[in-house]
């Protein structure tokens, strides 16, 4: 017999490994930043049937995309982010023609400077034929190549100027 460790915990029985289980599963002990509203909604727009947020999903999910991490259906504050890095600080937004020079959209990317974050905008379709320069663009805004704003026929950036570090709270 193999002498175990004192300070260790006993093996599961039948060898199992003990996993974590869902918030759904276990209960929220501790209630939760966002409300149960909020979360059903971006759970419904991430299995909505979008092809052009589908693919771009593809490329940005697990750190693909020069190591950063991005989540789908971010809520912040009333919206809700198509895509998001948390540590660039950086919404990446998929409009279709509906969007066309559309005022709400102003004013959701003027919220979301206001909250620290950088709003990227393409055109689904760009999304979809050309992957490629879509995701190199991110890079761009991720890495810090894109510094101000930009306005063009394929693309909209609207910078958010960050804080040096230890000024506003980061």
């Amino acid at each position: 017999m193999i002498a175990q460790n004192p300070g260790s915990s006993p093996p599961q029985s039948g060898g199992e490994v003990s996993r974590a289980k869902p918030e759904t599963e276990r209960g929220a002990a501790t209630p939760s930043r966002r409300s149960a509203e909020k979360l059903a909604r971006a759970r419904e727009l991430r299995h909505g049937d979008n092809m052009a947020e589908a693919m771009l999903w593809n490329e940005l999910q697990a750190k693909q995309l020069g190591g950063y991490k991005f989540v789908r259906q971010m809520p912040l504050g009333p919206y809700f982010a198509d895509f998001a890095c948390r540590s660039a600080r950086l919404v990446v937004e998929l409009d279709g023609s509906q969007h066309a020079d559309d005022k709400r959209d102003r004013r959701r990317d003027a919220f979301m400077r206001a909250q620290g974050y950088s709003v990227l905008r393409f055109w689904s379709s760009d999304a979809v034929k050309d992957t490629g320069s879509v995701c190199e663009t991110i890079l761009a805004a991720l890495d810090g190549r894109l510094s101000e704003d930009v306005v063009a026929s394929d693309l909209r950036y609207v910078f958010a100027r960050r804080a040096p570090r230890g000024v506003g709270g980061e």
